[in-house]
C-alpha cells in the first residue's frame, strides 16, 4: 500500500469510528489514552505561560544568551506550576502549558500567574542585570488562563504521539498569552475570575482588587488583567 492509500485509509477510519470517552479525575499520561478514537473528559483550568518577543530575542542576541533566557523563564514557570498543584502537559518553544484540577483549580492557576510575574520581575531580570551589565534586555511575558470541559485525545503515530487538549480552555488560554499591554502580564477569563477565592482577588494591606475588567475584542467577552505579583 502506498502513502496516499495508507493516509486515505487511516483518515477514513478516524471519521468512521465511534468515540469512546470516559470522565477523568486526573491529568492522563499519553499511555492512558489509546491512539484510536479514545478520549478522557476533564473539567479543568488551563494556564499558558509565554515568553514575549522571542523572535526579537533570537534574531538580535547571541544564541547562548537567548538560550539562557528560555531556560530561566521556563524553569521558573514550570516550578511554580508544579508547586501550585498544576500538571505540566506541554512545552512549545517559548511557552509552557499547565493543567489544574480540583475545587481550587482557578485560584491556584491565578496565584501561579502572579507568582510567575514575581519571578520575572524580582528574580530573572535582576539576574540578567547582574550577569550581563551592558545589556538592556528585560524579560517580558504573559500568562493566559481559562477553565472549561476538555476532551483529551491521543494524536500522532506509533512511536511519535502525544495528547491533544480539545476545548475552550486550552484554546483561550493560549490566545490570551498574545495580549500585551504594558505591565499587565496576567490574563484570565470571567469564568476563572468568578471562581476565585478572595485571596486571589484582593491584595496588599488595604485589600485592593488585583484584577481589572477588559473587553477582549477578538471574542467580545469580558476578561480580567493584572499587573500584580505574588511573593514567592
Amino acid at each position: 500500500m502506498g502513502l496516499k492509500d495508507d493516509l486515505y485509509s487511516n483518515v477514513s477510519n478516524i471519521f468512521a469510528t465511534q468515540w469512546a470517552a470516559r470522565e477523568g479525575q486526573q491529568v492522563p499520561d499519553p499511555t492512558d489514552v489509546n491512539l484510536g478514537n479514545d478520549a478522557v473528559t476533564l473539567n479543568a483550568t488551563v494556564l499558558y505561560a509565554d515568553l514575549a518577543e522571542s523572535t526579537n530575542l533570537v534574531d538580535n542576541y547571541k544564541k547562548h544568551f537567548a538560550a539562557e533566557i528560555y531556560k530561566a523563564y521556563l524553569l521558573c514557570a514550570s516550578k511554580i506550576i508544579r508547586i501550585e498543584g498544576g500538571e505540566i502537559t506541554a512545552f512549545d518553544g517559548d511557552r509552557v502549558m499547565g493543567v489544574f484540577l480540583g475545587s481550587t483549580k482557578n485560584t491556584s492557576a491565578a496565584r501561579c500567574a502572579l507568582k510567575i510575574n514575581y519571578a520575572v520581575r524580582e528574580i530573572i531580570n535582576p539576574a540578567i542585570r547582574a550577569q550581563h551589565r551592558d545589556s538592556t534586555y528585560e524579560v517580558r511575558q504573559s500568562v493566559g488562563i481559562d477553565t472549561s470541559e476538555l476532551f483529551v485525545a491521543r494524536t500522532g503515530i506509533r512511536g511519535s504521539n502525544d495528547l491533544v487538549w480539545v476545548g475552550r480552555a486550552a484554546n483561550y488560554a493560549a490566545k490570551l498569552c498574545s495580549l500585551r499591554d504594558g505591565s499587565y502580564a496576567s490574563w484570565i477569563t470571567k469564568d476563572v475570575y468568578d471562581a476565585l477565592a478572595d485571596e486571589a482577588k484582593y491584595g496588599g494591606s488595604n485589600k485592593s482588587l488585583m484584577w481589572e475588567a477588559r473587553t477582549w475584542s477578538a471574542k467580545n467577552i469580558t476578561v480580567y488583567r493584572s499587573s500584580w505579583t505574588w511573593t514567592i
